[in-house]
């Protein structure tokens, strides 16, 4: 089977919004903060100290204590999201045809909890060891590999690495699998940034915001914007080919129709806001390839960096794409956090809920627009008319990518 279409069919949400897809949803539509103070670790002397973080999680209701000791909170999150796609997807735990299957995940940084924790062990003990699961839990392809072997996918496995955009660049991948011949891949991206090695490495690239109060922190596009805060958590989804979806009666959500990446060539850094030409490029890539107008994206999603001169660069991108008139804008990060490639596959769930609720939610924020990022905010929840969002995501040091969505249509029509 070669050249079929990629569907979504199932969606598993496991955020600071909440654990399932219906959980976060109604965080969405409630405009419902979850950030706050990092809990974690002890913050107390980090410059950010707020953060988003999955509340009341039990990675013991995913996985058995074996799988649990050998792997990074990263992981865990990853077994809680694709257990939730697998059901809403009615898809079986193990695959019945193992080399039907694969997986494509995304990964910015690894297992940072275990990493953290057996570094310690090694520079502060008088054995001056490490456990032995140091070598496979940290490493960014670890969660890819556990899932492969837990739900016996054997088809072809890979791990993207585009911070932010690869959440996104995950899901493309899993479409051109797919005509390549698999039937079900799983995509997405979970990430947990928020350990001590891990928060000092973001806030070297000054990005981070340090307000200490939890409702003023992250702001994207907003005058009073300082920086993002980090989250963990993200998004899995399974992507099936259309017919093989229809011939077991599997409900679908939606359809990947376009994609675009491109790279700045240059790095990330607090003087630059970086190319937002290649940007640009990339959305209009995304557009073509799904063969989209501009007037026919009923919905964008945007980054949404909450630093401002990043932002302004996402405005003027957007502006370069639709025109003056941009289509309507929906940020929800503000409510998470910024988790990384796992926040681009969020934003990519809460597009697919939209459709499925038949709601496209009112942004986040911003609250006061602040200048140069003047665009078409979407302040009330309205039905969708065309049914085509286009998401967007920029990775640090140059990293970026857009992805279009056509959502399912009403029951009794073709998708």
């Amino acid at each position: 089977m070669t050249g079929g279409r990629a569907v979504v069919t199932g969606v598993g949400v496991v955020a600071p919004s909440g654990v399932g897809a219906d959980a976060h949803w109604r965080s969405v539509l409630a405009g419902r903060r979850r950030t706050g103070p990092i809990t974690l670790f002890d913050a107390s002397g980090y410059p950010t100290r707020l953060g988003g973080e999955v509340a009341d999680f039990d990675p013991a209701r995913y996985a058995d204590n074996r799988a649990l000791v050998q792997t990074d909170r990263w992981t865990h999150l990853g077994f809680a999201a694709t257990a939730l796609a697998l059901a809403d997807a009615a898809l079986p735990e193990r695959a019945t045809d193992p080399y039907d299957w694969a997986v494509t995940l995304a990964s910015a940084s690894g297992g940072n909890l275990f990493g953290q924790r057996e570094l310690q062990r090694l520079w502060s003990s008088p054995t001056r060891t490490v456990g032995a699961y140091q070598s496979i839990a940290w490493f960014y392809a670890a969660s890819v590999g556990q899932l492969s072997i837990r739900h016996q996918a054997k088809g072809p496995c890979g791990v993207l690495v585009a911070e932010s955009a690869g959440g996104l660049d995950s899901l493309a991948h899993a479409v051109r699998t797919v005509r390549r011949g698999a039937s079900v891949v799983l995509a997405g991206a979970t990430e947990c940034p928020l350990s001590p090695y891990a928060l000092a490495c973001q806030l070297r690239s000054g990005l981070l915001s340090e307000v200490t109060d939890p409702e003023r922190a992250y702001r994207p596009f907003d005058a009073t914007a300082s920086g993002y805060l980090p989250a963990e958590g993200g998004a899995v989804f399974v992507v099936e080919e259309l017919g093989h979806a229809r011939a077991r009666g599997a409900r679908i959500y939606g359809e990947v129709t376009g994609w675009g990446a491109t790279h700045d060539a240059a790095h990330t850094t607090v003087d630059s806001s970086g190319d937002q030409h290649q940007y640009a490029r990339a959305m209009r890539l995304a557009l073509g390839r799904a063969g989209v107008e501009p007037d026919e994206v009923d919905v964008v999603v945007p980054d949404a960096l909450g630093v401002p001169r990043y932002d302004r660069a996402e405005a003027s991108a957007l502006r370069a794409v639709f025109g003056a008139r941009t289509p309507p804008v929906s940020t929800h990060k503000e409510l998470t956090g910024r988790a990384h490639q796992g926040g681009s596959a969020l934003d990519v769930a809460t597009a697919l809920l939209a459709f499925a609720h038949d709601t496209l939610p009112a942004s986040a924020g911003p609250d006061v627009v602040a200048e140069g990022c003047e665009l078409d905010f979407l302040r009330a929840a309205r039905r969708p008319r065309t049914r085509v969002a286009l998401i967007c995501a920029r990775g640090f040091d140059g990293f970026n990518s857009a992805l279009v969505l056509r959502g399912a249509p009403p029951a009794g029509e073709e998708p």
